[in-house]
């Protein structure tokens, strides 16, 4: 499928569109795809990964539109940084990252999850340090990206549904 090219602030537009009242479990990423793929898209690697998860857990569900069904959960996906950072050159990729921690402690705080997921292992640091930076105290879990390794994305699969069982337990009740 071809990838429609969004502007930045038309990727934002989008993703408030999904964006649940209450936000109860808040995934993070690195930033958006320099490919112009994106999660609120329902084109990227993260989606497909994130929606067959959530398939598996909840397969009564299968027939509904999965971003409808992300946001009814009160899921929510950000990015640590609200520019595309997987062509910079390592340095350059690390500090747009540290410097995304200071926008990441703002949405925390205006936010308020009850869980933090982190969607690729290598933020994890930053992620720490804005919710300490945000004054925020929540459960915190951190999965691996479900990349093109075969075993990142069982891993992911793997973690992310286990999650999904102790958050939700079938019936939508938050329970961590």
């Amino acid at each position: 499928m071809e990838s429609k090219k969004l502007s930045l602030q038309a990727r934002e537009r989008l993703r408030r569109r999904y964006r649940p009242a209450n936000v109860r479990v808040l995934f993070v990423g690195e930033g958006p795809p320099a490919s112009g793929r994106f999660f609120y898209q329902a084109d990227s690697g993260l989606y497909r990964a994130v929606r067959d998860t959530f398939a598996s857990v909840f397969p009564a569900e299968g027939e509904r539109e999965f971003l409808e069904f992300f946001r009814s959960l009160g899921c929510y996906l950000v990015d640590l940084c609200g520019r595309p950072v997987d062509h910079l050159s390592g340095n350059q990729r690390l500090k747009a990252c540290r410097d995304g921690e200071v926008r990441l402690a703002g949405i925390l705080k205006r936010l308020r999850p009850e869980i933090v997921i982190t969607v690729v292992r290598s933020i994890s640091a930053n992620v720490r340090r804005s919710q300490q930076r945000a004054n925020w105290a929540g459960t915190h879990i951190e999965l691996p990206y479900p990349g093109r390794w075969h075993h990142h994305r069982a891993a992911f699969l793997q973690e992310l549904s286990l999650v999904l069982h102790r958050i939700y337990k079938g019936n939508g009740a938050c329970l961590l």
